[in-house]
């Protein structure tokens, strides 16, 4: 099982997410989504992708995972491994473009 932490970017974007109380759905989706990212980062519910567009502060692989599909404007949660070994680091949870 790895440990989840979030840039300080990723970390405003979930408290928006609480926050907006008309949201709850989707913050239902992305807390259940980095449960399993924490569990399994290749659990398939999570259609895990590497994200070619990004890089790491430290030139890691970013990788996107779902938090919704096949719905419009379906929230997505990008990450990538380290700094520490067994460590995610959440760097955007993000509506998809």
């Amino acid at each position: 099982m790895a440990q989840i932490s979030f840039t300080i970017e990723a970390d405003a974007q979930l408290a928006a997410l609480i926050a907006d109380k008309g949201l709850a759905k989707r913050l239902k989706a992305v807390h259940k989504a980095l449960g399993y990212l924490e569990l399994d980062p290749r659990h398939p519910g999570l259609n895990s992708h590497e994200f070619k567009s990004l890089a790491g502060t430290r030139g890691e692989k970013v990788w996107e995972v779902y938090a919704e599909n096949k719905t419009p404007a379906a929230y997505r949660i990008f990450w990538h491994y380290g700094p520490e070994a067994d460590e995610i680091t959440i760097i955007a949870i993000t509506a998809h473009p």
